[in-house]
């Protein structure tokens, strides 16, 4: 179903959506960029699964042949994973020359966001969002997740920021846009491969419905920007946090070295983190993407 000559959603998302079922928007640069295949398409197909076994319709975002989609066929996830890096790393500056172009693109946090909301679809699972890079207040190296969150009305749901991140900087970049960061089931801000960061939140939150209800609360209020709701690792996947620092560290350190900078900076270190560790933080970057699925579907299921 064509919305207008951008926007195609597949037949399953616009029944979702036009008769009021629960529908929770999946990103693709994690299929493309984010892991190795044929992990990256298992992963998609397993999320999509972890949606419906959780009460709602999966709408995995990309760009094939210049339309932003939401829903995509397994034939489309499978060429998105078999083409990995080819694939267009795709956020809001690139959308335009994506579509006029008639090009393919894997979605980031932004560029799903925008699509979800043109969608009309109102809660969004990723891995983690980006952020404030180390060294940001330097290198001015900030992701388009953060000023996408502060002014497009999507509910994101993630494991807090990768942990590759300057996250108390994070925390201040969202802060200053007005972004709710919320804790579902936790105090401190997740950090991606480890429950805890030990940063504190404001709010906490335990059930679905009390996000569903800020949802509402917000869009009553006409608020434009979004909503970040932070979920903890499960527990028996958390890794030590001084291990894997410290294949983070190194994992920067040749980042520097090799003069890894802009959009490859993020698939340099999940790559080389999943080296150093021996493919352990690649198994809990998977199961942290499910729960964060699982979460975002109750969410949306209250709404």
């Amino acid at each position: 179903m064509e919305l207008n000559q951008y926007l195609k959603l597949s037949p399953e998302v616009a029944d979702a959506l036009k008769t009021g079922k629960p529908v929770v928007a999946l990103e693709s640069t994690i299929i493309s960029h984010g892991m190795p295949y044929p992990q990256n398409v298992e992963t998609a197909y397993a999320c999509e699964r972890v949606c419906r076994e959780n009460g709602a319709v999966p709408a995995t975002c990309a760009i094939i042949g210049g339309k932003l989609c939401a829903g995509l066929t397994p034939e489309e996830i499978d060429y998105l994973g078999r083409e990995g890096v080819k694939v267009t790393k795709a956020s809001r500056r690139d959308l335009p020359l994506l579509i006029a172009k008639g090009m393919d693109g894997a979605t980031t946090v932004a560029a799903t966001m925008i699509i979800a909301h043109m969608a009309g679809i109102r809660v969004f699972a990723t891995g983690g969002i980006g952020g404030v890079h180390r060294n940001g207040q330097d290198t001015m190296d900030v992701s388009a997740d953060l000023d996408e969150l502060g002014k497009t009305p999507v509910c994101v749901v993630c494991a807090g920021a990768k942990a590759i991140l300057d996250l108390p900087r994070t925390m201040e970049y969202l802060e200053t846009k007005g972004v709710p960061v919320i804790g579902f089931g936790t105090d401190e801000l997740p950090a991606f491969y480890t429950a805890k960061s030990d940063i504190p939140l404001t709010w906490r939150v335990d059930d679905p419905k009390e996000v569903a209800d800020a949802i509402h609360a917000a869009e009553n209020l006409g608020y434009d920007g979004g909503m970040l709701v932070t979920v903890p690792i499960p527990a028996e996947w958390s890794m030590d946090a001084d291990y894997i620092n410290g294949a983070i560290d190194k994992a920067l350190k040749e980042a520097d070295e090799q003069g890894i900078v802009g959009k490859a900076v993020t698939p340099f270190l999940l790559a080389k983190i999943k080296e150093i560790t021996g493919g352990s933080s690649l198994a809990s970057n998977i199961q942290l993407v499910f729960n964060n699925v699982k979460t975002a579907a109750r969410i949306a299921a209250k709404l």
